[in-house]
């Protein structure tokens, strides 16, 4: 699998939010986008499910448009962590089903030990029968957070995408999703936003995006 941006612009209005974009990102490899608040990088990743189109210039999977991929399929294929997680007011079982309705029991448990959330669940009285309340309110955003990763796994995508999936959380909570994301990012192919310096320093492609333009690109040791 080879994501592929092609000569990328976006206007919002008069205003170009993204400029000439060109990238390429291969299978198993992670790409790390940092810059700015306000810089593109959200709106850069936000193209591949869809969420915008591209005013000039195509983003691609093995060459193809992604405008020509059936949106339900590609989406499918895309697993999103984002700083705001949304869960529905249901158990820890039903959030996670709405990834796959089909999961075993088994699926469920590998799925939150590898999102490091299953010793909180397995210590609850009613375990993934657990009631999240209206947005996951009875859950900390660490929590939320850990359960929104077991629910991507659950997909199992050939993308992951994660931005600034700790960004509002505090240290502790902080640590223990960045445990979870670790070794996810060695074995998939992977976009991450404003993560710590041992991710960034593991990262394949570091890009610095600055008022919508790739300013630089490189490894680690090349940039610095």
């Amino acid at each position: 699998m080879i994501l592929e941006y092609k000569n990328v612009n976006i206007f919002q209005g008069k205003h170009l939010v993204l400029h000439d974009v060109n990238m390429e990102l291969h299978e198993g490899e992670m790409a790390y986008l940092t810059g700015a608040v306000g810089s593109g990088k959200t709106t850069l990743v936000n193209l591949i499910p869809r969420l915008y189109d591209t005013t000039a210039g195509t983003v691609t999977f093995d060459g193809t448009d992604v405008r020509k991929i059936d949106l339900a399929y590609l989406r499918k294929n895309i697993g999103i962590v984002s700083q705001e997680t949304y869960l529905f007011n249901g158990t820890i079982r039903d959030n996670l089903l709405y990834a796959k309705p089909d999961a075993t029991e088994e699926e469920l448990i590998n799925a939150c030990k590898k999102a490091n959330i299953y010793e909180f669940i397995a210590n609850q009285e009613t375990g993934l029968d657990t009631v999240v309340g209206n947005r996951g309110l009875k859950l900390s955003g660490g929590e939320k957070q850990r359960i929104s990763i077991a629910r991507v796994l659950l997909k199992d995508p050939a993308l992951m995408i994660f931005d600034e999936a700790t960004s509002a959380l505090d240290s502790i909570s902080e640590q223990k999703i960045q445990d979870a994301i670790e070794p996810l990012i060695t074995s998939r192919t992977s976009i991450l936003i404003a993560h710590r310096l041992s991710t960034i320093l593991a990262a394949d492609e570091i890009l610095v995006i600055k008022d919508g333009v790739i300013a630089e690109h490189g490894t680690h040791s090349q940039l610095v």
